[in-house]
């Protein structure tokens, strides 16, 4: 898979840029509502891609030969469905033809995130976003 292949993959949701928290006895990783400082929120883009990982410590790169284990990533990633041998879902851009499909199907962090600046860390407990794990209504045909 070529570097443009392996990007397309990126279905836009913005769900791996937010604040993660992890329960120290279960292991759970717990999403909250905050996003890193270098999203824009709106088009759900992080504002210097190519330099995220120098600028954001914790930051991880989704490298093509990335061997580490993606159970931090959302059910719904792309990335992890893939290497958990499932499909694309219905509402992925690359199987539905329009980059605003993971908007529609309330997938993204588009009008649910605040910016990392407007929460203190002590609070982030307090932010949990129970919804990231929700999956789309299915429409009846």
């Amino acid at each position: 898979m070529s570097d443009a292949e392996w990007e397309s993959l990126c279905d836009g949701c913005a769900r791996c840029c937010l604040h993660k928290l992890e329960d120290a006895d279960s292991g759970e990783i717990l999403y909250t509502d905050v996003a890193c400082s270098l999203l824009q929120r709106r088009e759900c883009r992080c504002s210097d891609y190519p330099h995220r990982t120098e600028r954001v410590p914790g930051c991880v790169s989704m490298a093509p030969d990335r061997q580490a284990p993606l159970a931090w990533l959302p059910s719904s990633c792309a990335y992890r469905r893939l290497a958990e041998g499932r499909q694309l879902a219905d509402w992925h851009p690359l199987v539905s033809g329009d980059p605003e499909s993971v908007h529609k199907a309330g997938m993204s962090v588009r009008g649910r995130c605040v910016p990392e600046d407007s929460v203190h860390a002590d609070d982030l407990s307090e932010r949990i976003a129970w919804w990231i794990e929700w999956q789309p209504l299915r429409r009846k045909n």
